[in-house]
């Protein structure tokens, strides 16, 4: 596979994040949340890699990212960093990790870099949370800001809704984002609103923006691995584009060595060890 002219020689930093759109280059972030993922992710050019809060949903078999501890995503986060990827690791804040003060969302933020390993932090919301983005910058923890959906408010929001559908809606948005962009995040993801809000999002801040949900004209795209691998069936939005189906590769898989196993086929003698001639006569000739 050519990946081009951005397949990523180097360590990928915020700088260069924040680059790319000043030179019109697109930027691809995916989730991780294991260190083989992470290296391939890596070996594919991928700009960010995003420990979320979606590990909840993909692996851990809840119905919502809700019930996410931090902890949970700071295992998930260990594990990609330990890859060594040369993709940007960034951790997912979950749900009240960092609303409740300033305080708690430097020691939380604090502990996904330095327990972690992550080299930035997602969090989500608008203007209630510029404050914590703002002492977070200022601690020097480069934060990804994300607006328009956030799963962390499903319950507030009233489901999985788009959001910026209207005038009025998309400007709050737009303010939204200008605030969280003086607040000193190095991006932010903006999550299932019309093409159009996103393109005049984008358009009103300097720093990147990374959609999911949100269009064309955003400066970055995301989407969870597992979904766009097919391997999580239980979420199918109009945005997800499905680029393998693995459940049908790994279904097949186990579905044949099921049926070895049952007939005695597997394993044969390619897959089993055998002692030398002068130990098996030994082993065969005690009484």
């Amino acid at each position: 596979m050519d990946l081009g002219s951005e397949t990523i020689m180097a360590r990928v930093t915020t700088y260069r994040i924040r680059g790319k759109k000043k030179k019109g280059k697109k930027i691809v972030m995916l989730t991780a949340y294991d260190a083989p993922t992470a290296r391939i992710l890596s070996d594919c050019g991928v700009d960010l890699i995003l420990v979320g809060d979606s590990v909840g949903n993909t692996l851990l078999g809840y119905e919502s990212t809700i019930p996410v501890t931090l902890d949970d995503v700071i295992h998930h986060c260990k594990a990609v960093s330990r890859a060594r990827p040369n993709s940007l690791i960034v951790g997912d804040m979950p749900f009240m990790s960092y609303k409740v003060s300033e305080t708690q969302a430097l020691e939380n933020c604090g502990r996904m870099l330095q327990e972690g390993g992550a080299e930035a932090v997602k969090i989500e919301g608008g203007g209630d949370v510029v404050d914590k983005i703002a002492a977070v910058v200022d601690a020097g923890i480069p934060v990804m800001g994300h607006i328009g959906l956030t799963p962390q408010s499903i319950y507030e929001l009233g489901g999985y809704r788009v959001q910026g559908r209207t005038a009025d809606g998309a400007e709050v948005l737009v303010e939204q984002a200008k605030r969280i962009e003086e607040a000193g995040a190095f991006s932010m993801v903006i999550e299932l609103v019309p093409t159009e809000t996103a393109k005049l999002i984008t358009e009103s801040v300097g720093i990147p923006t990374i959609g999911i949900g949100a269009g064309p004209y955003c400066d970055g795209q995301v989407l969870v691995l597992w979904d766009m691998l097919g391997l999580f069936e239980d979420f199918k939005p109009k945005f997800l584009k499905k680029y393998a189906d693995i459940r049908s590769v790994i279904s097949e898989a186990v579905k044949a060595y099921s049926e070895e196993v049952r007939a005695g086929v597997f394993p044969d003698e390619t897959h089993s060890f055998e002692m030398t001639e002068e130990e098996s006569g030994r082993l065969y000739g005690r009484t």
